[in-house]
C-alpha cells in the first residue's frame, strides 16, 4: 500500500509539471513547452495508473488532483505572473486538508488490524 501512495505522490508531482507547462505552452503554440507538456502528461497518467492498482479511485483521483492543483496554485507565481492572495492561500489550506483527511480515512482502523488487516 505505502509503494501506491508514493506513486500516487509522483503522479502529483507530475500533474504540476504538466499544469506549469501547458500554461508555459500558451494553447500549443510554443513547440518546446509543448512537448514538455506532453511528456508530463503521459508520466502523470501512466503513474496515476500505477498508483490505482492499490489505492481507491475515488480517493486516488482527489489526491492526485489535490497535489496538482495546489502545486500548480503554489508554482503559478514563481514561474507566471500569477498572484497567490491571502484567500487563495486559505483554500489550498482546506484543499491540502481534505488530502489529508482522505488519506487518513484510507488507514487501517483499529478493528481492521484485529481482524487481521
Amino acid at each position: 500500500m505505502t509503494k501506491g501512495w508514493l506513486v500516487l505522490l509522483l503522479a502529483g508531482v507530475f500533474e504540476v509539471g504538466y499544469a506549469l507547462s501547458v500554461a508555459g505552452s500558451h494553447g500549443f503554440s510554443r513547440l518546446s513547452w509543448s512537448v514538455v507538456a506532453v511528456g508530463f502528461f503521459l508520466l502523470t497518467l501512466f503513474a496515476l495508473s500505477v498508483a490505482l492498482k492499490s489505492i481507491d479511485v475515488g480517493i486516488g483521483y482527489a489526491v492526485w488532483a489535490g497535489i496538482g492543483a495546489v502545486g500548480a496554485a503554489l508554482l503559478g507565481p514563481v514561474f507566471f505572473s500569477e498572484t497567490l492572495t491571502a484567500l487563495k492561500a486559505f483554500w489550498l489550506a482546506v484543499i491540502i486538508g481534505g488530502v489529508v483527511w482522505l488519506k487518513l480515512s484510507d488507514s487501517q482502523g483499529p478493528e481492521d488490524l484485529a481482524n487481521g488487516g
